[in-house]
């Protein structure tokens, strides 16, 4: 036995030059465990370099690999595959007995790094995992894809192109595109136009005898040398993309629609800030003008005198792309008639006795890029509506005493409170004309046709005059009632003028009945009055009885009737129990209550 082991001690030099030169890790432990060979390779692997390894036990240099050793000394069963970790290398030994004549007398262990192995089995799997990531994209394409090679062999489609085309692949791949041509499978192939040209070509295919139209692109791909090595072919349906531009031009006008609503919206907010609007009628007004704001198309507002013509076209012109250009009033009734061509198209110099040097723009000019609003359009002479045409359909006019037309860019909106058919019929107003500045009608009704703006109006005026006049006078609630039911035939102006006179002649700081204007007060109870013998107490009690039966009978609700009337529910209730105008039921006195505490 000693001599056996004397054997692993003397392991000759030959020997020891040819473990060393072995690319594997090789080391030899004798049976009391001292190790006798530890080659270069395992120094390397597992280290020791610059230490005397050789002679010293196993369990001092790899105390936590000793069990395993001692183990195999005792038992003589090898261990093949263990794992070894190291920071710079994953190692695998394999531990085998030495026996010798029949005895254990040493292990032996040959190291094997395999981080090599293990780099290229990672390198592997991200070709695997690149290969599955392209494959998932291949197929999850909703064009379909074709593949050749560089000499048009079929070698792989998609799903989505077995869906667009009808094909199946196993009916397509491996065969070339001469003979699927051939056989009619397509009319043309874009694979042998990109092989023909070496360049990409889009074409318009047919499949299987036009059955099915589909757009293909074929796009070459080159190898090192410059060849075709593959030829990518992108293929969609044209069926789906007709859809979609369908499905997008719907997108595109459902947006506009929504953009444009909005825009509408936003020009009614801002006229409702201009404008006192809370009757229907006109809210459909200017509900109507929002919408004509933003076309150059002519506009002819229509309505009694007063009623507020040049504020709405004011109005359009403020919510136009032309907003920020002139706005030009002309009022075509107040400028006599032997100046009018001058006025409104001006004249050169010396086109007349008194004429300015170097001659003068009129009206129609100054309001280039902009918008002239032609205030009682009704009253313009023939020949200014002959030269008024010329602006609307040629965009041109020609100043007095000149010979040459001057361009001119305005929109045009036209006012009257005249009847314009009937001057026609009478042959004072051209058909033509009225036709051309008819374009897109606006009739304003008259104050007396919307009284639901009358409290309203009030308010704003009144705040206005007392903000003016450094006041703070206020309506007694029996005047608004007066104020409502009057007819006013100068309409808004005349409204205006009313509350002026009152805010400046009253002297209280609560405008009353006897504060109102003596024409006022006549139109009121006028009608009463002539039945003789009524007290002005009378009279104010039969106008409040009338006001709040005709407003009741309107709306049919308490509630609106008193929001209408500009009251409280409360005192509605009580007026009409006082003038026996209902039946006092606990229905209405719950629904009074309600409102009053809303």
């Amino acid at each position: 036995m000693q001599r056996d082991e004397e054997v692993l001690e003397r392991v000759p030099q030959v020997w020891r030059a040819v473990f060393d030169a072995a690319h594997n890790g090789i080391m030899i432990v004798n049976r009391q465990g001292r190790i006798v060979v530890y080659n270069r390779a395992a120094r390397r692997m597992l280290g020791g370099v610059g230490q005397r390894i050789v002679g010293r036990h196993f369990k001092e240099v790899r105390p936590e690999a000793w069990a395993d050793i001692k183990k195999i000394l005792t038992t003589a069963t090898p261990q093949l595959g263990k794992p070894v970790s190291f920071p710079n290398a994953t190692i695998v030994a394999n531990r085998s007995p030495i026996i010798m004549n029949g005895e254990v007398v040493g292990v032996i262990s040959v190291f094997q790094d395999i981080s090599a192995y293990e780099a290229m089995v990672e390198e592997l799997k991200g070709y695997k995992r690149l290969l599955r990531e392209m494959e998932a994209i291949f197929e999850s394409s909703s064009d379909g894809l074709y593949i050749t090679d560089g000499q048009a062999n079929t070698i792989r489609v998609n799903t989505a192109y077995e869906r667009i085309t009808g094909l199946n692949r196993e009916e397509l791949v491996g065969r070339n595109m001469h003979e699927l041509v051939a056989r009619g499978f397509f009319d043309q192939s874009v694979t042998l136009e990109v092989l023909r040209t070496g360049r990409q070509v889009t074409i318009m295919q047919s499949i299987k005898g036009g059955e099915k139209q589909v757009m293909v692109t074929g796009t070459p791909f080159f190898d090192e040398d410059g060849e075709i090595e593959l030829v990518v072919t992108n293929v969609r349906d044209m069926t789906m993309l007709k859809r979609l531009e369908a499905e997008l031009e719907r997108s595109k006008r459902v947006s506009s629609r929504y953009y444009q609503s909005l825009m509408e919206h936003q020009k009614y907010e801002y006229a409702l800030e201009e404008m006192v609007v809370r009757s229907r009628a006109m809210s459909q007004v200017v509900r109507k003008a929002v919408k004509v704001s933003g076309v150059d198309a002519a506009v002819l507002i229509h309505g009694e005198s007063g009623v507020g013509k040049s504020l709405l076209a004011r109005l359009i012109h403020q919510m136009s792309p032309r907003k920020d250009r002139p706005f030009v009033k002309i009022n075509c009734g107040a400028i006599p008639a032997s100046l009018m061509e001058s006025e409104l198209f001006g004249y050169t110099e010396g086109a007349f006795t008194g004429a300015a040097r170097g001659g003068k723009a009129g009206l129609i000019e100054a309001a280039h890029t902009g918008t002239v609003f032609l205030d009682e359009v009704g009253e313009l002479t023939p020949a200014m509506q002959v030269k008024l045409l010329e602006v609307i359909e040629e965009k041109t006019f020609t100043r007095v005493g000149d010979t040459r037309p001057t361009k001119v860019d305005v929109r045009i909106i036209a006012a009257t409170n005249r009847d314009l058919k009937k001057l026609i019929a009478r042959g004072r107003f051209r058909e033509d004309l009225y036709f051309r500045l008819n374009v897109i009608p606006i009739h304003i009704p008259p104050l007396r046709e919307r009284r639901e703006d009358i409290p309203a109006l009030a308010m704003r005026m009144l705040e206005s005059f007392n903000r003016r006049m450094g006041t703070s006078k206020r309506l007694a609630p029996e005047v608004m009632d007066r104020l409502v039911s009057y007819d006013y035939p100068g309409n808004v102006r005349e409204l205006i003028n009313l509350l002026e006179r009152m805010v400046v002649m009253s002297e209280g700081e609560v405008i009353t009945l006897e504060d109102l204007p003596g024409e006022l007060r006549e139109q009121e109870v006028g009608e009463e009055l002539g039945k003789g013998g009524m007290t002005l107490k009378a009279a104010v009690e039969a106008l409040e009885r009338r006001m709040i039966a005709q407003a009741l009978e309107r709306w049919g609700s308490p509630r609106r009737a008193a929001m209408e009337l500009g009251v409280h529910p409360s005192t509605l209730w009580r007026k009409m129990v006082r003038y026996g105008l209902s039946t006092p039921i606990a229905q209405t006195q719950r629904n009074c209550i309600s409102a009053t505490k809303h």
